[in-house]
């Protein structure tokens, strides 16, 4: 029997870091951190021949250390990780594009996507592909991001991009198809996506393209082992900085294909990954730098308000959604759950904790609505699949709502305590990013809305309100009282 050419590649995967940098003790153990990820990456370096290491998009947002510097630090820290490519995240753009443009003539690292692109002409933002021969064995990557998790970019009148995992699936089959000739031995998609849409996009796929392998973000989610779709291996790690995901893979050269493999997710910590002294300087260079400025106290609650999951109604989130009503004059605020970033607040409550909180400073629009578009707005929100990435609401106090997931209807709708008026247009607060989104996150259009009443921006930052109202609370405290319920 003639031998067949088997070569062994090791590909270690991240996603969603968010800026988590620090390590953390926990039980004496020092746990997280990209020190002691790149002690570990580089460990594996030294101890296997062909090692491959890929970020999953989302390196941005969710520290001090990365938005006091707009990304600028991150950049430099991901460098020194070294990673073989990085495909992007939708919090990539949150600075905006020309940002983002800027950032990647810094990045010692390959940039991929493959469906961001300027309007008028249609040429691509980034290289959508990237073709790396390690150890004999040559991989294609090729970069995803679907326009369900960038809405961040419809602020950039010039800039398109891909709709859904269709159409995805078509760019991919692009790419594969042209680059046939350079004998792909091994073909990795970086998406950020969510879990369920690498799902589908992998059932999509035309076999014949050689896809072997979806490295995803997004969704964060924690696996045990990575699952099979249409003969494709889909993985996540999590999110943070916490584990790594890894692969231990038999490449068959002369098929082209994946001949065996080893998955598991490795946890980063000090019992068995050296801290890089190097990018620990660096880290601490930069928390040294944000700590004397965050470390003001703002504020101290009664007790730690929670913020478990971004699907449901939390303490933390009535609490912001009171607050910037009553300083407001709102009728209704629609406070976005996503928009908060930590699961607990407090008690004490520094200008780090608050600014980690809430990443993301945004105007505050006010509409108008009548109660014929409130309810069409929650039948909209609250009648998709509430899983860990929905579009859902923390609303302010006396407004109260049922939705039936059987009947597939709201049915009951009150504000203090009385049903809503057919002839009374009632004022709702939403945050920018929500507002630009309104028709696909409520089933509103901004016409409808500008037909009741003139919009108005009343407020140019979220954050100054949130920040002016704890500083002035005396011991603030929040409870989950049934506002939102779904049954």
């Amino acid at each position: 029997m003639e031998k067949r050419d088997l070569r062994k590649l090791t590909l270690l995967h991240s996603n969603d870091m968010h800026g988590d940098f620090m390590s953390e003790r926990i039980d004496n153990v020092l746990v997280g951190g990209v020190s002691m990820l790149s002690g570990y990456i580089d460990k594996v370096r030294k101890e296997e021949e062909n090692v491959v290491y890929v970020i999953a998009g989302d390196m941005f947002r969710g520290s001090i250390i990365d938005s006091e510097y707009r990304g600028i630090s991150t950049i430099e820290i991901v460098n020194m990780l070294s990673p073989d490519v990085v495909t992007l995240g939708n919090h990539e753009v949150d600075y905006g594009i020309a940002h983002l443009l800027f950032i990647e003539k810094l990045a010692k690292f390959p940039i991929i996507n493959s469906n961001l692109y300027i309007k008028t002409n249609h040429s691509r933002l980034f290289k959508p592909y990237l073709i790396e021969k390690v150890g004999g064995i040559k991989i294609l990557y090729i970069g995803i991001l679907t326009e369900e998790v960038i809405a961040q970019t419809k602020q950039e009148n010039l800039i398109g991009s891909i709709v859904d995992v269709y159409e995805a699936a078509k760019e991919i089959g692009r790419i594969c198809n042209a680059y046939n000739k350079e004998d792909i031995d091994f073909t990795v998609l970086l998406t950020h996506i969510g879990f369920e849409e690498d799902k589908k996009l992998a059932s999509i796929l035309d076999p014949s393209w050689g896809v072997d392998i979806i490295i995803g973000g997004h969704s964060h989610t924690f696996m045990e082992q990575p699952e099979t779709v249409n003969g494709i291996v889909i993985a996540q790690a999590g999110t943070g900085a916490d584990q790594v995901g890894r692969f231990d893979i038999i490449i068959d050269k002369d098929n082209n294909c994946i001949h065996e493999w080893k998955w598991q997710a490795i946890p980063i910590n000090s019992s068995h990954c050296p801290v890089d002294k190097d990018l620990e300087d660096i880290i601490l260079h930069y928390h040294e730098k944000t700590h004397e400025k965050f470390a003001r106290i703002i504020t101290r609650f009664n007790r730690s308000l929670k913020h478990p999951a971004r699907n449901q109604e939390t303490e933390l989130g009535n609490l912001c959604a009171d607050v910037v009503a009553d300083s407001l004059g709102l009728d209704i605020m629609l406070f976005a759950s996503g928009s908060i970033r930590k699961q607990e607040l407090g008690p004490i409550v520094t200008l780090k904790d608050f600014k980690e909180c809430f990443p993301f400073d945004d105007k505050i629009f006010r509409i108008k609505l009548t109660k014929k578009q409130i309810e069409k707005a929650f039948s909209t929100i609250l009648g998709k699949e509430l899983d860990s990435h929905t579009e859902f609401y923390q609303v302010s106090k006396g407004f109260k709502v049922n939705y039936s997931k059987k009947l597939n209807k709201i049915t009951n709708i009150t504000l203090e305590n009385q049903p809503l008026d057919d002839n009374h247009i009632y004022s709702v607060g939403m945050q920018e990013y929500h507002f630009n989104n309104i028709e696909e996150f409520i089933g509103i259009t901004k016409k409808e809305a500008e037909a009741n009443s003139p919009i108005r921006v009343i407020s140019t930052s979220c954050c100054d309100v949130l920040e002016e109202a704890f500083m002035a609370a005396r011991l603030a405290d929040s409870k989950v009282e049934g506002r939102i319920v779904v049954e």
